[in-house]
């Protein structure tokens, strides 16, 4: 049970602490991966708290598909055909188009799993649906707007957490920490784990564009010298991944939105019906740069997963490339791990680190495996088009996937993983 605890407790901290309470299990952040450990644990009467940042989930997040797989373990659960109830649209294939010709880079439909497909869905309502699902049993806890700031360590074993929230600083003392804060970790860096890059870096923006009823369903890249642009099929809107080298951020900024606005008609001229470009057209609902989202993308991997009492899974523990849109889906993978590992310790009130380190082994070769995946991808399909200083090549898939055998491979990696992650608790 998550209890209070008198206010005269000793504690080292020298802020002046509002509250103390204890839990079993402490999450920090409400992403996908500590939302679905939260529910999982809760649901073996484990007393867990979710501690995220932001005081709601109303936020343009980046990330909103759902692969196969996670639909897999909602099954299990038995919450997938509800969560289909919430509007969504289906992606079957991943299709990349040049200025040459058109490839299917991945094709769902020939995957054996009752979905095969990617749905979008908005991570809001995705968090919300099992933010939702957790609050039904009493042990379980939900503070927004809960910023950590600090570690407890005693004895060289981490305790719980302090955080600023409502009114001051507020304690949260737990038998397991858990690290679920996203590619930005703030319990990676206090935790002092150290990271090692698995891929080229690459600058990406994000904004959305409408979406006509004629445009091919689904998700499609277009590549032109220098650019790259993934559009997935968010029903009435595009969602649009405009990728540029390394630090080509702050140029494209400089030469204003009317240049990058002329530069996506270049590649995807169907968002311009005229020419010139007239105002009715929907590249000129971009109006603003505030509707552009910056994301420098850095792809690692932790050496190490935990140290006594605290854990990581997800983006803090590993962060993905976007190439797939992979990152939620091992996030929660992850999450199904911890709780079927760490569920008979957590109620045996007896957590040691080899436990934790079992996660870890379970999780890191999978992770491995799909960062090299992308890197590939990165190097011999990203790379070419996006080198300034050579002849424009027209991206074709590596000869391996091209064989009947393993074309399918690039579907599957995506849509369900290296190994297949069941709930077992």
């Amino acid at each position: 049970m998550i209890t209070n605890v008198p206010q005269d407790v000793s504690i080292s901290s020298a802020h002046e602490i509002l509250d103390v309470q204890t839990t079993d299990c402490c999450i920090v952040g409400g992403g996908p991966a500590g939302a679905v450990l939260a529910l999982l644990l809760a649901r073996q009467g484990i007393s867990v708290m979710l501690l995220e940042a932001h005081k709601d989930f109303d936020r343009d997040f980046r990330g909103d598909t759902i692969h196969p797989s996670v639909m897999q373990i909602m099954e299990e659960l038995g919450l997938s055909d509800r969560l289909l109830q919430l509007p969504h649209s289906k992606m079957r294939q991943i299709r990349v188009k040049t200025p040459e010709n058109t490839f299917t880079m991945a094709d769902f439909s020939h995957l054996k799993t009752r979905y095969p497909y990617i749905t979008m869905l908005p991570q809001v309502k995705f968090l919300e649906f099992i933010t939702q699902e957790a609050q039904q049993y009493p042990c379980f806890q939900l503070v927004m707007g809960a910023n950590v700031q600090e570690l407890i360590e005693e004895d060289g074993v981490i305790h719980g957490v302090r955080y600023r929230g409502a009114g001051g600083w507020h304690e949260i003392r737990a038998m397991l920490t858990v690290g679920a804060d996203g590619r930005h970790s703030r319990l990676r860096q206090l935790g002092n784990f150290v990271a090692v890059e698995t891929s080229p870096p690459m600058d990406i923006l994000w904004f959305r564009l409408p979406r006509q009823p004629e445009d091919e369903a689904g998700g499609m890249g277009r590549f032109a010298p220098g650019r790259i642009i993934a559009m997935l099929d968010r029903g009435d809107e595009w969602q649009i991944a405009y990728v540029i080298p390394k630090g080509g951020y702050q140029k494209l900024r400089a030469t204003g939105l009317a240049a990058l606005k002329q530069s996506v008609v270049e590649v995807v001229p169907e968002l311009s019906d005229g020419v010139p470009p007239s105002v009715a057209d929907r590249i000129h609902s971009l109006h603003d740069w505030s509707q552009v989202a910056f994301l420098s993308v850095e792809s690692s991997l932790v050496k190490h997963w935990c140290r006594p009492g605290l854990l990581l899974i997800g983006d803090a523990a590993h962060v993905m490339s976007p190439v797939g849109g992979v990152g939620i889906n091992y996030a929660i993978q992850d999450a199904v791990v911890a709780a079927n590992v760490l569920t008979k310790p957590l109620q045996n009130h007896h957590v040691e680190i080899s436990d934790l380190a079992k996660v870890q082994r379970q999780r890191e070769l999978p992770t491995r495996i799909i960062q090299a995946f992308q890197t590939l991808i990165q190097k011999r399909i990203f790379a070419p088009v996006l080198a300034a200083d050579s002849p424009f090549q027209s991206p074709v898939p590596p000869i391996l996937l091209r064989l009947p055998i393993l074309r399918d491979l690039p579907a599957r990696l995506i849509a369900l993983g290296v190994f297949p992650v069941h709930v077992k608790v």
